[in-house]
C-alpha cells in the first residue's frame, strides 16, 4: 500500500483533538465561573448588557440577541457587547457571523482576551491556520477578565494543535505552557503523543499513548495513536491485537479500519485485507484514501481488473497525480494492457521526471509493446536515479536486439548475465542463446 499510507492516521486524529478544543468556545461576560469572562461587578442586574448576558447564560439565544442588537444600535463599539453578540452566534453554530462579531471587538478593543480567543478556535476550525494562528497567539499575549488560568491554558493548547505537526518543539512549550495553568488531560496526552511523533520521538510517543490509554482504556484515538507508533516501528505483531480489541466495541471507527487494513497487509494477510477495506469503501466510497488502499490491496491480491475502475474513478477527482497514473500504469501492466500503460506512464513521467520506478515501468511497457527505441530512451532517463538491475540490463539488451544495434545488445546480455548469476534461468537461457546467434 504504497501510496496512500502515510497520512492514514494522523490527520485524522489530529482533526478530532483540534475540532474538541476549537468547540470549547469561552463563555461570555458573567456567565460562568471556568471561563473567560469581564468583571461584572460595575454593571447593575437592570442594565441591559446584564440582562442579555443572563439570558445567555440561560441559553435563551433569542432573547440575547434581541437585548444586545438593541443595545448595541446605542452603543456600537461596546467591545464587551460585541462579544456577547458573538458568541449568541457562536453557541448555534453561525461560525462566520459570530466571526464577524469577534473582530468587531477586537477593533473596539484590541486588548480583549476572549474575542481574540473566541475567534482564534473559529478560523482553526474552518482550517484557516496562519490566521487562527495569530488570533490566538495574540490572546496567549493578553489577560481574560477577570484571570482565568483555564481560558489562557485553552489558547496555548489551541496553538499547539495548530504547531504539532509544522513546528512540534513550538507546540511542546505551547503545551507546557498550558500543563502549568490547568490540570493534564486524557487530550493533552494524545497531543503530547502526536507532538512527539512530528518530531521523531516514537519513544516518548508510545508512552503518551499508553499514559492515555491507561486513563480511558476504551478510547478508540488513544488505541489509534498508538497503533500508528507501532505499525511505524514494524510491531505488527503487537499492533494486530491491540487494533481487533477495539474494533470490537468501536466496529465502525475508519482509522482503526484503516490501520487494520495496513498491518494485515504486512502481515501477509492479504485476503483479509481486502475484507476490511471493502468494508471501508462500501461506508465511504467516495474516500480517496480508502479507494486508494483498496486498489492496490486488489493489485497485490492478483485482481488487478477489479482495481482498474477504482483508479480510474481516483484519477478523474486527481487527474495529475504522478503516483496515482504510476499505480494505475503498473495495474495496466499486470492486465497486459501495455499501449495503454505506455499513455498513462508518459504522463505520469512527465509531471514528476525523477520518478525512477515510473520510468522502469514505462520501458518495460514499451518494450512489451514493440515500441524499442522508446524503452531505451525510458531506461536512459531511469539511469538517471537509480542503480541498474540485472532486469534493466535485459531490457537494455532486448531493446538493442530488436533494433538490430548488434554491438550493444551483446555488451548488455553480458552485462545481465553478470548480475543475473543464476536466478532468472529462463532469461539467462535467452541471453546465452542471442549471444550464439549474434556471435558475440
Amino acid at each position: 500500500m504504497r501510496f496512500y499510507v502515510k497520512y492514514f492516521v494522523v490527520s485524522g486524529l489530529a482533526s478530532a483533538l483540534l475540532a474538541a478544543h476549537c468547540r470549547s468556545a469561552p463563555l461570555p461576560p458573567g456567565t460562568g465561573v471556568d471561563q473567560p469572562s469581564h468583571d461584572t461587578s460595575a454593571k447593575p442586574a437592570d442594565d441591559p448588557l446584564a440582562q442579555a448576558e443572563t439570558a445567555i447564560d440561560t441559553k435563551d439565544f433569542d432573547r440575547a440577541r434581541e437585548l444586545l442588537d438593541t443595545y448595541l444600535s446605542a452603543h456600537s463599539n461596546d467591545a464587551r457587547a460585541l462579544f456577547d453578540r458573538g458568541y449568541v452566534e457562536d453557541a448555534q453554530d453561525h461560525d462566520d457571523t459570530a466571526a464577524g462579531y469577534y473582530q468587531k471587538a477586537i477593533a473596539a478593543d484590541p486588548k480583549q482576551f476572549e474575542s481574540r480567543l473566541a475567534l482564534g478556535l473559529i478560523l482553526a476550525r474552518q482550517g484557516k491556520q496562519q490566521p487562527s494562528h495569530e488570533q490566538l497567539e495574540a490572546a496567549t499575549k493578553l489577560e481574560p477578565n477577570p484571570p482565568n488560568p483555564a481560558a489562557k491554558a485553552q489558547a496555548y493548547r489551541a496553538l499547539a494543535e495548530l504547531d504539532r505537526s509544522a513546528n512540534p518543539d513550538a507546540a511542546k512549550q505551547e503545551l507546557l505552557q498550558a500543563l502549568s495553568m490547568s490540570p493534564e488531560t486524557p487530550a493533552d496526552l494524545l497531543l503530547t503523543g502526536e507532538i512527539a511523533e512530528a518530531g521523531g520521538d516514537e519513544v516518548n510517543a508510545e508512552t503518551a499513548y499508553r499514559r492515555a490509554l491507561n486513563q480511558q482504556p476504551e478510547s478508540s484515538a488513544a488505541t489509534a495513536g498508538l497503533a500508528h507508533v507501532l505499525i511505524a516501528q514494524k510491531k505488527y505483531a503487537d499492533a494486530e491485537p491491540l487494533i481487533k480489541t477495539a474494533l470490537i466495541r468501536d466496529p465502525d471507527d475508519p482509522a482503526l479500519n484503516t490501520q487494520l487494513a495496513i498491518v494485515l497487509n504486512a502481515e501477509g494477510k492479504q485476503n483479509e485485507s481486502v475484507s476490511t477495506l471493502e468494508k471501508l469503501h462500501a461506508r465511504q466510497p467516495d474516500d480517496a484514501l480508502i479507494s486508494g488502499m483498496l486498489a492496490d490491496a486488489y493489485t497485490q491480491t492478483g485482481s488487478a481488473d477489479t482495481a482498474d475502475p477504482l483508479y480510474v474513478q481516483l484519477l478523474k477527482v486527481t487527474p495529475n497525480d504522478p503516483a496515482l497514473l504510476t499505480a494505475r500504469g503498473e495495474n495496466l501492466i499486470r492486465q497486459q494492457q501495455y499501449a495503454e500503460a505506455v499513455t498513462v506512464l508518459q504522463k505520469a513521467v512527465s509531471l514528476k521526471p525523477d520518478n525512477g520506478d515510473a520510468w522502469s515501468s514505462l520501458a518495460f511497457a514499451a518494450s512489451e509493446d514493440h515500441q524499442y527505441q522508446l524503452a531505451l530512451d525510458s531506461l536512459s532517463a531511469r539511469s538517471k536515479y537509480l542503480e541498474e538491475t540485472p532486469a534493466t540490463y535485459f531490457l537494455w539488451a532486448t531493446a538493442y536486439d530488436n533494433l538490430h544495434h548488434r554491438k550493444e545488445a551483446a555488451d548488455y546480455y553480458h552485462k545481465f548475465l553478470a548480475a543475473a548469476n543464476g536466478r532468472f534461468p529462463d532469461q539467462e537461457w535467452q541471453a546465452k542463446h542471442r549471444l550464439v546467434t549474434l556471435g558475440k
